[in-house]
């Protein structure tokens, strides 16, 4: 008997997971690993948003269902985050609060992709795009971005392979894994190409209070009221305010399709964890404080380990503007070093030198590899000099 479904046979391991699960067993086995794979935070979750969940707690509020949607409380708190943030009013029948980010993209793409529509994709792209698209039936279009051009989609690509099949655009700035931000000016002629031709656009804002050395982040969905009204903002508390662990998402937008996302999600999660639901109000909520003091820290650690990585024989580094990765591009390197597969190399530095990278073929790109710089700066600094340091030993392949 054939035990495993077609649909799951298709689906492709996450490539970041899959380089966080082997650093771990590495380091299982008393290897000293240096861990730059997984994009979160390494500060603790603010000390008053898990005091407002351990209130929730004691109080008896974080025993119970909420509605699938999110707690009425939690949509006020976003309602004036977006207020703040974004300039625009919404209201509650515009929001699905989820279990992660992650499930606000696969709602959408469940509610509003019919088999054969296409979704263009800007490569490099975050892992689960593409495998998000071909689950629920679509077909991803990929499109790949030139780092000579800081790895920016225009609308003469989009012309280029626009069909009548299209159905939706997705855009995600500050990107990850590459950490750049697309400029009002050019999200302006994206979101104008896009009601032209009548399609949705994905804005994945989940990096939006990441961005450094006085770079300005703009949303998509602020810049037109035409472009709003097909806009789904995916956004969530996970990278701002450090609560990975918390599993809280967002979609924002459109009433009928947030409408349809939430039956997705009264099918399959329900509703996302109510003490989670309560330390995601203090959070959006809070003031500028431990958000700053992160994104500080962040732009800090950049600055000193991007010119360090573009004196590693054979990287080439771009600096972003945003997020908290670095996409060096790798292809010299592995000449020097004897690889012809990107995937092959970063295992040979993490077995090697013990520093865990992620391949860059998962992003959509066979020449780069990504490193999170969300740790501490000393162990970055090692990590960085041990691949300088291998990168100059002769090649004994």
């Amino acid at each position: 008997m054939k035990k495993l479904s077609d649909f799951v046979s298709n689906i492709e391991e996450s490539v970041t997971l899959a380089a966080a699960k082997r650093a771990k067993e590495l380091a299982s086995q008393g290897k000293n690993i240096i861990d730059l794979t997984l994009g979160q935070p390494d500060f603790s979750t603010p000390e008053l948003i898990g005091e407002a969940a351990i209130d929730s707690i004691h109080s008896g509020k974080a025993s119970f269902y909420t509605q699938a949607s999110g707690l009425p409380e939690l949509k006020s708190a976003v309602r004036n985050y977006w207020d703040k943030y974004y300039g625009y009013a919404i209201e509650d029948k515009e929001i699905l609060v989820t279990t992660g980010a992650k499930f606000a993209l696969y709602a959408f793409f469940q509610s509003v992709l019919d088999k054969g529509d296409e979704v263009i994709i800007p490569a490099p792209y975050w892992v689960s795009y593409v495998d998000q698209v071909k689950m629920s039936g679509g077909h991803p279009v990929v499109v790949s971005t030139l780092q000579e051009n800081d790895f920016k989609i225009t609308v003469e690509q989009l012309e280029a392979v626009k069909t009548e099949k299209t159905k939706v655009l997705l855009l995600n700035s500050p990107s990850n894994p590459t950490g750049m931000i697309y400029s009002k000016e050019e999200l302006l002629a994206l979101g104008n190409w896009a009601v032209a031709n009548d399609l949705l656009i994905l804005a994945d804002d989940i990096y939006h209070r990441l961005v450094y050395n006085k770079n300005e982040f703009t949303a998509i969905s602020s810049l037109s009221e035409a472009i709003r009204q097909r806009t789904i903002v995916i956004n969530g508390v996970s990278k701002t305010f450090a609560m990975t662990g918390w599993r809280i998402g967002l979609a924002v937008g459109d009433s009928e399709i947030i409408a349809a996302m939430t039956k997705i999600a009264g099918q399959t999660t329900s509703n996302p964890s109510t003490v989670a639901q309560y330390a995601a109000i203090e959070a959006f909520n809070s003031d500028e404080t431990a958000v700053e003091k992160m994104r500080t820290a962040f732009e800090s650690r950049l600055n000193v380990i991007h010119p360090m990585i573009n004196q590693i024989p054979g990287f080439e580094a771009i600096k972003p503007n945003g997020a908290f990765y670095l996409f060096p591009k790798v292809e010299k390197a592995m000449t020097l070093k004897g690889y012809d597969n990107v995937t092959d190399f970063a295992t040979a530095i993490l077995e090697e030198t013990g520093v865990a990278l992620v391949t860059g073929e998962g992003f959509g790109s066979p020449v780069h590899v990504r490193l999170s710089y969300a740790t501490d700066l000393e162990s970055l600094t090692e990590a960085v000099q041990r691949l300088k340091d291998w990168m100059e030993q002769t090649n004994d392949r």
